[in-house]
């Protein structure tokens, strides 16, 4: 296999930051992009490269630099409520055409669960999505466009709900009343597992795949989120004791090909701990 050495991190949000200080304490040379002169410092302080990206416009602005790595991580959602979708996947072209110009060998993209639509069944890797958002369907016409790529091999990793520091669920519904869909089982993820199998992937350079990233545990809508906003001293949420569209997202290629272990594998356990 060809050493992975040098990374580049387009995004460094909530999990692309982490992700790189788990990267350079694991030994990468890890760079970073933000699209804020602010962020620059922050990036800079985990000891991280930090690069200013801005791939908003056809004047797309960047240092070639970056883009000198053996693996380009993109991990810049959609902002579907600031109306972003329709220009999103001009946005990850004009990345990709920068990729390719530099010769980027493995590009990384961080997809959503979304693209399955609630189809009343569990889904796995293996299972055609259908989305049933406009942000899932953008997403997936993004996976799309990255698998018929030739000149590098494209990796997928579908995040489920995502948990953690910054992101706590209990205040998602607290003292809201009348929530419908209260039966519906959660697909969620913990950051520390987003952070471990994305490593996982890297060190196996198991590339080339399309993985579905969600813990095997998936309680109901109501009792998750009611516990959630309990352990928070929040107001307690009111569900419709209902169910009506839904999914469950199953992981197997992380069990399959990664042998990964979920380090958060029951919710009830991390509420309670």
């Amino acid at each position: 296999m060809t050493s992975i050495n040098k990374i580049s991190i387009l995004g460094c949000g909530w999990y692309g930051l982490p992700l790189g200080e788990a990267l350079v304490a694991a030994g990468y040379q890890v760079k970073g992009s933000t699209t804020t002169k602010d962020k620059l410092p922050v990036i800079n302080k985990a000891g991280i490269q930090p690069y200013l990206i801005d791939v908003t416009s056809e004047a797309a602005g960047y240092d070639a630099a970056f883009f000198d790595c053996d693996v380009l991580w993109i991990s810049i959602p959609p902002r579907s409520r600031q109306g972003e979708s329709g220009s999103y996947h001009e946005k990850i072209k004009r990345i990709i055409q920068a990729a390719v110009q530099y010769q980027v060998k493995q590009v990384v993209f961080i997809s959503s669960t979304g693209v399955y639509g609630d189809v009343n069944s569990e889904v796995t890797e293996a299972d055609t999505p259908l989305p049933d958002t406009e942000s899932g369907r953008v997403l997936l016409s993004v996976e799309s466009y990255l698998q018929e790529q030739t000149d590098f091999t494209s990796t997928i990793i579908r995040f489920a709900g995502l948990a953690g520091p910054g992101r706590e669920p209990g205040r998602f519904f607290a003292g809201k009343k009348d929530i419908p869909n209260g039966q519906a089982p959660v697909n969620l993820i913990h950051l520390h597992d987003c952070i471990g199998l994305s490593i996982a992937i890297i060190k196996q350079q198991a590339f080339g795949q399309t993985y579905n990233a969600s813990a095997p545990h998936h309680p109901g809508k109501a009792h998750f989120y009611t516990l959630a906003a309990q352990k928070a001293g929040l107001a307690m949420p009111q569900f419709i004791d209902e169910l009506k569209q839904w999914k469950t997202v199953a992981s197997i290629k992380a069990t399959q090909v990664l042998n990964y272990n979920y380090q958060i594998d029951n919710w009830d356990e991390w509420l309670s701990a």
